[in-house]
């Protein structure tokens, strides 16, 4: 492979975050998984090895899929209600981006170690992710898992009833997408 970059975006895979429930009447919430729809990363590759990536996600494009658990099942006003919610704690209006720079790439058993700032909310911190990454069928499939703690970016997790019911402070990102090798 020469030096290419590679574009990807929903159309190849997905991007999810699940949240999960806390406080003191926390079996009263829902667990809630939630779609990004608009994102796109970018890889740099030079020769057969990549080395610099970077992922875009737009916070407005946030939909939430589904809801595990509460005390009644999470129907379509509800799911308006727990989006304009999470908007809300991202400030989506004045942080309209996330952002995931990769500076640094290493070669693993299973994919790539990558690491880099993540901007959430207009706050940078590190992140280091495991990228999973197998050949199946001359495509490449790539996976990884990561917890984020909304507090460490200055994102108050979105709670009522005094704090009896809250979104749990960490969250777990899921990413999975494929693309012709």
């Amino acid at each position: 492979m020469t030096d290419a970059t590679w574009t990807l975006g929903p159309g190849d895979g997905e991007l999810r975050v699940l949240t999960g429930v806390a406080g003191r009447a926390a079996k009263m919430g829902h667990s809630l998984t939630i779609s990004m729809a608009s994102w796109q990363a970018t890889v740099s590759w030079r020769g057969e090895e990549p080395v610099a990536a970077e992922l875009v996600v737009d916070v407005d494009s946030l939909q939430v899929l589904a809801g595990e658990g509460g005390i009644t099942p999470l129907a379509g006003p509800e799911k308006g209600v727990a989006r304009g919610n999470a908007l809300k704690s991202l400030d989506a209006k004045k942080f309209p981006k996330i952002r995931f720079r990769v500076d640094d790439i290493a070669k693993t058993a299973t994919g790539y170690r990558l690491a880099g700032p993540v901007e959430i909310h207009g706050e940078s911190r590190p992140q280091l992710i495991d990228l999973t990454v197998e050949d199946r069928d001359g495509q490449w499939a790539m996976s990884t898992e990561a917890a984020v703690t909304q507090t460490d970016f200055g994102v108050k997790p979105y709670s009522l009833l005094m704090g009896s019911v809250k979104v749990a402070d960490t969250v777990t990102v899921t990413f999975a997408a494929t693309h012709p090798k």
